[in-house]
């Protein structure tokens, strides 16, 4: 929907509500125009109601609206004398235009006085369970949202089974853009499967102002660009067109800004020419080829004194995932006759590799160089750039695009230059054999960015054995990003919540006392 869709559609609830409440407007004892006034007809609804005069700004943040609607409904029959369940439900049933009976039918009176503390236990914990939706959905979608590890792409930095705390506020919280979806979950409805959402109406892309931009190896959450997979780990071929904050989230390192030229040698990340210098957190993997003498075999304890949590054991010779500094050590063992790193060279045809032209011979460790793209620079397009931007200028800035033999159409217009409209950056992960990233399917654009890990609040290993063991203690409560061993503050967050309860014990007391 385009924002004059919107604007119609706004002007028509405007009229809507005047015509469902103008008279119950006049009984509060106001006047009939207030009800049509746009927004002031809210802020004098939250005084006929009692309520806050803040609530207004939930009635217009995407999500939050669609949890408050029924919430200001039900205030409504309430403040006219309508107590019952059997009111409350048809209010919200009926999706406010229950209104309109009372307004029109009903003789109903205004309660001035209406005491706002509900009437059963039950309308109590329901108004706690409302308000603590609310509450958690805010936080969800504009500040801090968690998100769970699920796979191994950034092995050793990020483990599966780490869970974080994602800020929405670093680069800017992205509004949501599909407006009728249930609150705290994302594509699907747990233990359903069935879709969390409608497609439409789509509210335009918008984000809030950001606090930084994403530097260069950064770890990311994204939304998915080329996502069409109905679950996650769904990658059969069923197609589903997910609006962009419905795709599924990925996290990755952006080892390429906009305006860079990228570039990977022998599995070696080169930015405008040179060698990118990785944080001292970060640890690469690449699979080696390990070679044992005379057929014997590494133990478990050599395993977890190198780290190897992935590879597979040929008969004569190891297939495992190492750091480079890992398989330096390992070929000093006595046992071992070699390790090789497994390289694909250029040259190699790959037609899974972005952008899926088989004309390049890029590999995974060989690749590019490719230019990431920034906001406001123009590029020559042609037959030999366009497979780089097509998906760009057709689905990420929505062109219409058309090649007539060597002419390129930009929506009808013969062009021969194109000028992009947002930052792109490339994502990757630091298990460079087994990651699914930027190599396959190309730029991640600035819409698709979720937001920055921030915070490791819990790490659960799922195969270790007992509840002791699954715990990794040593990576709950720490920093994602930093520099130098991950320090845990999990002791300084149990001090703080033991002051607390402290504190709130001794207020208590002294209450009681007083």
């Amino acid at each position: 929907m385009t924002m004059t869709g919107w604007l119609i559609f706004f002007l028509i609830i405007q009229v809507i509500h005047f015509l469902g409440t103008w008279k119950l407007y006049v009984k509060a004892g106001r006047k009939a125009w207030e009800a049509l006034v746009p927004i002031y007809n809210a802020i004098v609804l939250m005084k006929i109601i009692k309520r806050p005069t803040w609530w207004v700004i939930l009635l217009f943040i995407p999500i939050i609206n669609l949890l408050m609607f029924p919430v200001i409904w039900v205030e409504t029959v309430r403040s006219f004398g309508k107590y019952s369940t059997v009111h409350s439900f048809l209010a919200v049933l009926s999706l406010g235009f229950y209104n309109f009976y009372l307004n029109y039918i009903e003789d109903v009176e205004y309660i001035k006085d209406r005491s706002l503390k509900s009437r059963t236990e039950l309308g109590e914990w329901v108004s706690s369970i409302v308000f603590a939706i609310v509450a958690a959905t805010l936080v969800h979608t504009y500040f801090m949202q968690p998100y769970t590890i699920p796979t191994s792409s950034l092995e050793k930095s990020l483990l599966i089974g780490d869970f974080l705390f994602v800020s929405k506020f670093h680069y800017g919280a992205r509004t949501p853009m599909t407006t009728v979806a249930a609150p705290m979950v994302h594509d699907s409805l747990p233990k359903t499967g069935l879709r969390s959402y409608l497609k439409a109406p789509q509210l335009p892309y918008f984000r809030l102002p950001g606090i930084q931009d994403i530097k260069r190896n950064e770890i990311v959450v994204f939304s998915w660009p080329v996502d069409t997979v109905r679950f996650f780990f769904d990658k059969s071929n069923v197609h589903v067109d997910k609006p962009i904050d419905k795709k599924s989230n990925y996290v990755k390192r952006c080892v390429g800004i906009p305006g860079d030229s990228l570039e990977i040698r022998d599995g070696y990340i080169f930015i405008n020419g040179k060698q990118t210098v990785l944080p001292d957190r970060a640890k690469p993997q690449y699979f080696h080829k390990v070679v044992i003498k005379n057929g014997a075999q590494l133990s478990p304890a050599t395993f977890k004194r190198y780290n190897v949590t992935e590879g597979s054991y040929q008969g004569d010779y190891y297939m495992l995932n190492l750091t480079d500094a890992n398989a330096k050590k390992l070929r000093n063992l006595p046992s071992v006759q070699s390790v090789t790193k497994q390289l694909t060279p250029k040259g190699n045809i790959d037609s899974s590799i972005f952008p899926n032209n088989q004309k390049h011979g890029w590999t995974i460790d060989n690749y590019g160089p490719i230019y990431i793209p920034e906001a406001g620079k123009t590029v020559d397009l042609n037959l030999e750039s366009l497979p780089f931007y097509k998906r760009i200028i057709e689905e990420y800035e929505s062109n219409d695009l058309t090649v007539d033999g060597n002419d390129i159409y930009v929506n009808g217009k013969l062009a021969t230059t194109y000028t992009f409209k947002q930052n792109y950056y490339w994502m990757m992960g630091d298990n460079r054999h087994n990651s699914e990233d930027a190599r396959y399917w190309g730029y991640v654009p600035f819409d698709h960015v979720v937001g920055k890990p921030v915070f490791i609040w819990m790490s659960w290993d799922s195969n270790a054995e007992g509840i002791q063991n699954k715990i990794r203690w040593d990576r709950v409560f720490t920093t994602v990003h930093g520099d130098g061993k991950p320090v845990s503050y999990l002791y300084y967050f149990l001090g703080f919540l033991a002051l607390w309860f402290g504190y709130s014990s001794f207020r208590k007391r002294k209450n009681s006392e007083e």
